[in-house]
C-alpha cells in the first residue's frame, strides 16, 4: 500500500524525524526521543503533526438533531463555538470511532480518528443523506500541547488566550485563515489548529521558533494520553467495546438515556448505564519496571485462577517513572491482578485514572 506523505514531511525530514506507518500516512514517530518529547511537554510545549486525522464537515438542515441519531451525546444544547466529545456506536452498541463534534454555527466540524476516516465517511453519508459530508483532505492539522501552549500560539495569534478548554474559534496568521479548538488527546492544556495544507509549514516552522516549543511524535502523543487515561480507539475501544465498557458512559448524557431521540445500540447501552456492563475499564500500575503492552493476559491469582481479562493499552509512564496499563476485564474489579508476561504472571495494582492529572484551561 503506497503511504499518504504528510503536508509537513520535508520539515519532518529536516528536524530529523524517526517516521512509521500509521493510519495509512507516513507518520513522524520521535524526534529526540520518546523520553524527552513527553518530558517537554509536561514542562512546555510541543507540536505535533495530526494531519491524518480526519476533518469533516457536516452542512444542512437540522444537522444537529440528525448527528444526534449517530452519536449519543448532547449535540442539540451545544452552543455555536464549541465542541464535545462523543462516540459513532454500531448497532450492537460498540464504537466505530471516537471523535471531537464542534458547533461552527452555519456547520459542524467533526475530526476523525484516522484510521477510520474511510469507514466514518461510509457511515455518515449512509445515514445522512440529505446532508452535505465533506472530508478535507486539503487541509492540515497540528496539536500544540503543553502548559507553555497558550504563550506560543498567542505570541502569532493574541486572542487565543482568551479562549477555554473546548472553545473552537476561526483565527488569522499572516493572512493564513486558522480553525482553533482548545483541546487536545495528552492530558495537557493546549490547541489543535485546522489550516489550509500549502501553508502547515510555514506556521509549524513559526510556532517552532518560539523558544518553549519542540517537535513530537506519535510515540509520545501516545504515553502522554495513557497517562491521561485517555482511551485509544481500536484498543481500549472497538465495535466489540462498548463505551460504557471503556469507561466513556459519561459521554452519554441524561438527555440522551432519555431517548432523545434513539441512537444505534440504545437498548445495549442504556442498559449497561443502568445496570452495569458485564466487563469494565480498569487503570493497572505494574510492580517493578516491567510494562504490560497491550494483549498481556490478566489473571486473578499469581498461579491457578481464572484470565479475566485483558491489557488494551499498556507502557511505560515517563511522568510516572514507571509501567501503566489500562486493561478490560470481566466483573467487579479486585486491588490486584497478575499480568502474564512471556510466561510469568507479574503483579499490578488496580488503581483509579487519570494516572496523571489532566491541566486544561476550564
Amino acid at each position: 500500500m503506497t503511504l499518504k506523505q504528510l503536508p509537513l514531511a520535508p520539515l519532518h525530514a529536516e528536524l530529523g524525524a524517526r517516521m512509521t506507518p500509521f493510519a495509512g500516512h507516513e507518520m513522524p514517530l520521535q524526534y529526540a526521543g520518546v523520553m524527552a518529547e513527553h518530558l517537554h511537554t509536561r514542562a512546555k510545549a510541543s507540536l505535533f503533526d495530526v494531519t491524518h486525522m480526519g476533518q469533516v464537515t457536516v452542512r444542512g438542515d437540522g444537522v444537529a438533531e440528525a448527528l444526534e441519531a449517530l452519536i449519543p451525546a448532547n449535540l442539540i444544547g451545544l452552543a455555536p463555538g464549541r465542541q464535545r466529545y462523543g462516540v459513532l456506536t454500531t448497532d450492537d452498541g460498540g464504537v466505530l470511532d471516537d471523535l471531537m463534534a464542534a458547533n461552527r454555527g452555519d456547520h459542524w466540524l467533526l475530526v476523525v480518528n484516522g484510521a477510520n476516516r474511510d469507514a466514518d465517511m461510509a457511515h455518515l453519508r449512509a445515514h445522512l443523506p440529505d446532508h452535505e459530508v465533506v472530508l478535507h483532505d486539503d487541509r492540515a492539522l497540528l496539536a500544540l500541547q503543553g502548559p507553555a501552549a497558550e504563550g506560543a500560539l498567542a505570541s502569532l495569534v493574541p486572542a487565543v488566550a482568551e479562549m477555554r478548554f473546548m472553545d473552537v474559534a476561526d483565527h488569522e496568521w499572516d493572512g493564513v485563515p486558522l480553525v482553533v479548538a482548545r483541546a487536545g488527546y495528552t492530558g495537557e492544556d493546549g490547541y489543535e489548529i485546522g489550516l489550509p495544507a500549502p501553508q502547515a509549514d510555514r506556521f509549524a516552522r513559526a510556532l517552532l521558533a518560539h523558544a518553549d516549543v519542540e517537535p513530537a511524535g506519535l510515540a509520545a502523543r501516545d504515553s502522554l494520553r495513557l497517562e491521561a487515561g485517555l482511551p485509544l480507539h481500536g484498543q481500549d475501544m472497538s465495535a466489540d467495546i462498548s463505551p460504557v465498557e471503556a469507561g466513556q458512559g459519561w459521554s452519554i448524557p441524561k438527555s440522551r438515556r432519555e431517548g432523545r431521540p434513539a441512537f444505534p445500540g440504545a437498548a445495549r447501552l442504556l442498559r449497561e448505564l443502568a445496570e452495569g456492563s458485564p466487563r469494565q475499564r480498569v487503570g493497572l500500575r505494574p510492580e517493578g519496571r516491567a510494562p504490560m503492552r497491550a494483549g498481556t493476559p490478566l489473571w486473578d491469582a499469581e498461579a491457578g485462577g481464572r484470565q479475566v481479562g485483558l491489557v488494551t493499552s499498556g507502557g511505560f509512564g515517563p511522568t510516572l517513572q514507571g509501567p501503566m496499563a489500562l486493561g478490560l476485564i470481566e466483573g467487579p474489579a479486585p486491588d490486584r491482578l497478575w499480568g502474564e508476561v512471556r510466561g510469568k504472571r507479574l503483579p499490578a495494582a488496580v488503581v483509579e485514572t487519570p494516572f496523571v492529572p489532566p491541566r486544561y484551561k476550564r
